[in-house]
């Protein structure tokens, strides 16, 4: 059976006590509902593009951005009519397809591991990834013949995957770990690196090997509880610098089949990751004294988290102060925000008529 080799290290221990501290903030942290849909719309974003620009595809960011506010829409010509997009129909099919992958995902996270790590599984994603870009026969089958694997970035060739002949055998005995309560003692992390890698280095597909890796990491993150409340993408990472991606990927053939470079790689990624996502969450939720005052998290606007920004800024605000810095709401907008925030404990109201002043509740 696959027994994967890997040391754990101080820089693997360090990195999984960062995550592990801002994961706890993220999941606890106050004020953060109203901003999940923005967060995870852009996490989402970044997944898809970057998921598929490591690949070659050409659309920028705001065009796939297009592309994923578009769920109903799977074919290119129409969305092509419908967006205005002008680019190659395969990036814009490439786009579609990963958005796909990704909101199967999200259907699936509440199984368990042991349901989702199966050869189904992965098979599916591939079906997904690939679909109306490869010839039938290998969509959702192994392959069976060599291929190698180039650079997007400068085309040379960086891997020679394992012979056809040995993938059933190959991915049998991967399948096998991920089933073991071997397996299921590592860190959830370590499962997703773990499985990531060995997806990429058997290269069971003909095409879209990459994604289907990525993806499938992804879901087995979701499965063991390491969502991130999905504002969370590692893709923007790897593809910041391929050549890095490529080279810790390759580390494990070079040091004698072992894991721990290509561990620490993955682990700091999500560390840099999951530490702007907690700074993004507490520069919205600075006063943590809140959460501990009202013991629960707060649905606010997103108005009303500019107020209270303001607020921790200058301690109070006048209803003049309120209309300077929304100078396109109206004022009773305003002061039903303000009302909303005074019933539900976080801002109180001081003075009465003119003199009256909105401050943070102590």
């Amino acid at each position: 059976m696959f027994q994967p080799k890997f040391s754990t290290t101080n820089n693997l221990l360090t990195y999984i006590s960062r995550i592990e501290y801002a994961k706890a903030l993220i999941d606890t942290a106050p004020l953060v509902p109203s901003w999940e849909a923005k967060f995870r719309d852009e996490a989402l974003t970044r997944t898809i593009h970057f998921g598929t620009k490591i690949e070659g595809n050409d659309l920028t960011e705001d065009q796939a951005k297009q592309v994923v506010r578009m769920p109903d829409i799977i074919d290119t010509q129409e969305m092509m009519i419908k967006t205005g997009l002008l680019a190659r129909e395969r990036d814009i099919q490439e786009v579609i397809n990963y958005r796909n992958v990704i909101n199967w995902i999200d259907k699936q996270q509440q199984f368990k591991t042991t349901q989702v790590f199966t050869e189904d599984t992965l098979k599916t994603i591939h079906r997904l990834t690939v679909f109306k870009l490869i010839e039938e026969k290998y969509i959702g089958n192994y392959r069976d013949k060599q291929v190698i694997v180039k650079s997007a970035a400068n085309g040379n060739v960086v891997f020679r995957p394992p012979v056809a002949a040995e993938i059933p055998y190959l991915m049998e005995e991967f399948f096998a770990w991920g089933s073991s309560a071997e397996s299921r003692t590592l860190h959830p992390l370590f499962q997703a690196a773990i499985s990531h890698y060995q997806v990429v280095h058997i290269h069971p597909f003909i095409e879209g090997n990459g994604r289907s890796a990525r993806a499938f990491a992804t879901l087995l993150l979701y499965s063991l509880g390491y969502d991130f409340k999905k504002f969370f993408s590692l893709e923007k990472y790897f593809d910041s610098d391929v050549d890095s991606y490529y080279q810790a990927l390759l580390s494990v053939q070079q040091a004698g089949e072992d894991l721990t470079y290509w561990l620490e790689y993955f682990c700091y990624g999500v560390a840099l990751e999951i530490e702007k996502i907690k700074s993004q969450v507490l520069k919205l939720s600075k006063d943590l004294k809140l959460q501990k005052q009202l013991g629960k998290q707060v649905a606010l606007s997103e108005r009303q988290i500019l107020l209270l920004e303001v607020m921790q800024n200058q301690n109070e605000v006048t209803s003049d102060d309120m209309q300077r810095i929304l100078p396109n709401v109206s004022v009773d907008t305003i002061l039903r925000d303000v009302k909303d925030l005074v019933s539900k404990g976080v801002v109180e109201k001081r003075g009465i008529t003119k003199g009256v002043r909105y401050t943070l509740k102590s």
